[in-house]
């Protein structure tokens, strides 16, 4: 019996998502997942695991809210962002009737959650500069019910503009929600759209805990909406979604303390992406993209022969999608120090 001909036909055809961990590689300098460097320690209580953990903590749900600088009841929190994308998908498309539209180059998670749900994808690449093609976008809305817009966009770097995100929620008022993903904006707080809430009702944001805060083992997430979105979210996600030990370790780092801890670590690593924006620049054949997250989208003259030379001396980085660009995520000083010194022994 061939048990893959019982699985969804678009499941068999499905290419997963091919995150850092399943491309492997083996070194001591990682620099591919943009993850953060700094190992911070927690206190794990551990006491009543043997009963159920609530499905929305309110200790943790006020926690964020107070953090992002919005009402307990505009917050769900979920099993990473990646879970919130399921989610919205679940709760908002009809498969084999709705679809999805998204903006390449970008996150490449939108795109397989919808397939994997049986949801049409429509796209609508970045204009040359990176921003949203508004007009391009307005001509494909039939059908759609989520428009996602990454920014700082991944793998990018860039911002996506204020004006045309508001023209996007403007164009689909009453039609689609506008879901925008600000998995990065922690590190560059004044650029977020929540403010926007107010006004629009089809917003939603999708935060995360696995960049700035250091935690993305805990798998911890939240998406961000006025309480209408998060009130049907709640009909679709799991009974107990959030570990006790993740509810105890997220609102550690949102306390007082580990929100200093936070922000310090966040300049700490703005610092090492100038140092690393400095060096790449001086060198011959590179270009380096102006970035706001923890990471930076690099072209080379022959970018495949760079990144294999440096996978083979332990130097993890991440191909990107966009033709001779490489993505290199900051970490410590020493990290960019030793990936700076061999892309430099390279290129010379």
């Amino acid at each position: 019996m061939d048990i893959e001909k019982l699985a969804r036909k678009d499941v068999q055809a499905l290419t997963p998502y091919m995150s850092a961990r399943r491309l492997g590689g083996q070194g001591d300098v990682w620099l591919n997942a943009n993850e953060s460097p700094f190992n911070n320690e927690y206190t794990i209580n551990g006491a009543g695991l043997n009963r159920y953990s609530e499905c929305q903590p309110d200790e943790l749900i006020r926690a964020y809210a107070d953090y992002a600088g919005v009402r307990p009841e505009q917050v769900l929190t979920s099993r990473g962002a990646d879970e919130s994308i399921e989610l919205l998908i679940r709760t908002f498309c009809e498969a084999g009737e709705d679809s999805i539209l998204f903006c390449p180059p970008t996150y490449g998670m939108y795109a397989i959650s919808a397939e994997t749900a049986g949801v049409e994808r429509k796209i609508v690449p970045l204009t040359p500069e990176w921003q949203l093609n508004i007009a391009e976008i307005e001509n494909n809305l039939d059908g759609v019910k989520l428009v996602f817009v990454c920014s700082p966009n991944n793998p990018t770097g860039n911002l996506i503009e204020r004006k045309d995100i508001e023209a996007l929620l403007e164009m689909t008022a009453g039609r689609a929600l506008v879901v925008m993903d600000e998995a990065y904006i922690d590190f560059c707080p004044e650029a977020s759209t929540v403010d926007l809430l107010v006004r629009y009702p089809n917003l939603a944001i999708l935060r995360t805990m696995s960049k700035a805060f250091a935690l993305a083992g805990l798998r911890c997430g939240f998406t961000i909406a006025n309480q209408q979105v998060i009130q049907l979210m709640q009909k679709v996600i799991a009974p107990y979604p959030v570990p006790v030990p993740v509810t105890e370790i997220a609102c550690q780092a949102l306390s007082e303390a580990g929100l200093a801890r936070m922000k310090y670590q966040v300049l700490d690593l703005s610092a090492n992406r100038a140092y690393l924006q400095a060096g790449l620049s001086m060198l011959p054949g590179v270009q380096v993209f102006d970035g706001y997250a923890n990471y930076l989208l690099v072209k080379f003259d022959d970018a495949e022969l760079l990144f294999t030379a440096l996978w083979d001396n332990g130097i993890i980085l991440r191909r990107s999608p966009i033709e001779g660009c490489i993505r290199i995520s900051i970490g410590n000083r020493e990290e960019c120090e030793k990936t700076l010194t061999f892309i430099r022994q390279q290129l010379a």
